[in-house]
């Protein structure tokens, strides 16, 4: 067994011994994400096929199963679903129309020498895989505020069900502001930490100030940290709303079925 089996299978009896049966089904979970992934780029090839559409029903399929799969379907999680599904589809026009402006697509300079002697012309849109490489690096982070926000909107209603819509909502976003700033300095130091060396390539070729903030490639990698830090902070309040809507017409419904007994 080489080293990757073995931190496979520690990352599994950890995932278990501390997740239980929720943890197997995480740990399952990344090859069926992995599988959709694949599935994804393998369609992408498709000259005719919209690599966007295609993607956004990769997030849908993505969502299902880091949600429903993992958690099961409760109102939880269908809440947190509905709330990554609007914020997916809001950031994806603008994720679309950032990366036409911006001009990122394609290769940079740095990248001549590796692709010296192969065709360019192979038949896709790199605007499109630019943008849907974006939005496939969204949904993670996007998801995680999501499911985060429901779980604890749905504790604090356990605890103080007699909360009104607006004071759940406040709740709601203050719980979205602390996870706010950790979740934008975690993809912060997660690019840092990816491209650590390409900085360091960077100061090889004395390049200055200017031309890296101007290099396709450091551009393109700080324009999917700042959409990905947009898609969290839009998530925030469409998440709070949904669930204080969701609880607080649920108490009202219990309360008139009750009345009707009576």
């Amino acid at each position: 067994m080489n080293v990757l089996v073995w931190l496979a299978v520690i990352l599994l009896v950890l995932m278990i011994w501390v997740g239980g049966k929720s943890g197997a089904r995480s740990f399952i979970s990344l090859f069926f994400n992995f599988g959709v992934v694949f599935f994804t780029m393998f369609f992408m090839l498709d000259a005719n096929a919209n690599p966007i559409l295609i993607t956004f029903i990769a997030c849908i399929v993505i969502g299902c199963i880091s949600l429903f799969y993992i958690n099961e379907v409760n109102s939880k999680t269908v809440l947190a679903f509905i709330a990554t599904m609007i914020t997916i589809s809001l950031l994806l026009f603008f994720i679309v129309l950032v990366s036409q402006k911006l001009m990122i697509q394609g290769f940079g300079e740095e990248e001549e020498e590796a692709i010296a002697g192969m065709s360019l012309y192979i038949g896709v849109d790199f605007v499109k895989i630019g943008a849907s490489v974006i939005i496939m690096s969204t949904i993670g982070a996007i998801m995680d505020v999501a499911i985060s926000i429901a779980t604890t909107m749905h504790e604090v209603f356990k605890h103080t069900p007699g909360l009104s819509k607006k004071e759940l909502f406040k709740s709601g976003v203050s719980i979205g502001r602390d996870i706010l700033g950790t979740d934008t300095n975690t993809l912060f130091f997660a690019f840092f930490g990816g491209y650590l060396a390409l900085l360091i390539w960077f100061k090889d070729l004395h390049y200055s100030i200017g031309d890296i903030v101007n290099s396709k490639i450091f551009s393109s990698e700080m324009i999917l940290i700042l959409c990905a830090g947009l898609g969290i902070a839009l998530v925030i309040p469409i998440a709070s709303w949904i669930n204080a809507y969701y609880l607080v017409r649920a108490r009202e419904k219990l309360n008139k079925v009750q009345k009707e007994e009576r």
